[in-house]
């Protein structure tokens, strides 16, 4: 199933409360980049319906112990709560959260990493607001709703399923993938019968990677990518083809401890882009970067820290269609 994004919210002031464009639905996704205070006792992230809490998500820090509660009040009364005792990021730490819409529960992924389920109490088609609380600095909130299914014949990309947004490897040559069905969590290589549980072990992400991506960057569109780099690591890259050229190259150079930035459009190389205030990279660490297209640049977050926008030097932004990873570099996540 394919999927489409809605205009993100970008440092919200806390406490946050906002509607949740279109409601909830199935295979709908919603990811949060920010950072825990560095003094942090908790914070909450809640998905409401009129008053009633659908899902309260409450980290703690307390003491030694860290661990995250979930629950729902509905009708003023909280039910039972769910404890998760699970290793999270420390106390003035970057994050990103992934909130999963399945048909029976949530699924939430913490820096790409499935944390917890959480079944629904609480139907899914009421849901309607988010608010965030508490020891938290919000990066950024984004959306990505399940498009309606096209008909055959048609040519798609590779997309995510319903309850997951991984997005799965193409093979040189391959132009879509094999829509699946509820219950099945990533596309299969064209022309395969594989089918899979759904929230089974997450793709194997093989570098060179590509894959495409549906509707181009248009205003809003959003791609996140996580990974971690070797600590031998020299440089990697990462490429949005179009059709003329690539639209952006981004290429982090460890040895040179730089992050170079251009575009090759009609057979040659721009001028580049290398200021930056920081190194966002360093070998040995993970990192989850997030490239958001607004109408006149590409806005790129690395760990949830704005870290550059880049000018677009393609003026057909849905022309630029083609996701490309290559170098240095270990993947265990794309969504786009």
């Amino acid at each position: 199933m394919a999927v489409y994004n809605q205009q993100p919210i970008f440092c919200p002031k806390i406490p946050f409360s906002g509607s949740i464009p279109g409601g909830l639905c199935e295979g709908k996704v919603i990811t949060i980049t920010g950072r825990v205070l560095p003094n942090a006792d908790r914070f909450d992230i809640n998905f409401k319906s009129g008053p009633d809490n659908a899902l309260h998500f409450n980290p703690r820090y307390e003491g030694g112990d860290k661990y995250v509660v979930c629950n729902t009040c509905n009708n003023s009364s909280w039910g039972s709560e769910e404890r998760t005792y699970k290793d999270f990021v420390q106390q003035g730490s970057l994050f990103t959260l992934t909130f999963l819409v399945n048909p029976d529960s949530y699924t939430v992924l913490w820096d790409g990493d499935n944390f917890l389920q959480y079944q629904h109490r609480i139907p899914i088609c009421k849901v309607d607001t988010i608010n965030v609380n508490g020891a938290v600095d919000v990066a950024s909130i984004s959306f990505q709703t399940p498009a309606p299914p096209m008909s055959n014949g048609q040519n798609f990309a590779a997309q995510m399923s319903i309850g997951q947004n991984f997005v799965t490897p193409m093979s040189v040559g391959q132009n879509f993938a094999t829509p699946l069905s509820i219950g099945q969590n990533f596309a299969a290589p064209l022309g395969s019968s594989m089918t899979a549980p759904l929230f089974s072990a997450q793709p194997n992400y093989v570098v060179p990677y590509k894959a495409a991506i549906y509707g181009g960057m248009f205003p809003s569109k959003s791609i996140v990518i996580q990974g971690s780099i070797p600590h031998s690591a020299k440089r990697f890259h990462i490429n949005l083809r179009s059709s003329s050229g690539i639209a952006m190259h981004l290429n982090p150079r460890l040895n040179e401890s730089c992050v170079v930035r251009n575009s090759f459009l009609n057979g040659s190389w721009g001028s580049e882009e290398r200021d930056l205030s920081w190194m966002p990279f360093k070998p040995g660490q993970n990192f989850t970067i997030t490239i958001v297209s607004e109408s006149h640049c590409l806005k790129v977050m690395v760990d949830g820290a704005h870290t550059f926008n880049y000018n677009h030097r393609v003026s057909q932004l849905h022309q630029i269609d083609c996701l490309e990873i290559d170098g240095d570099v270990n993947l265990s996540f794309v969504q786009c």
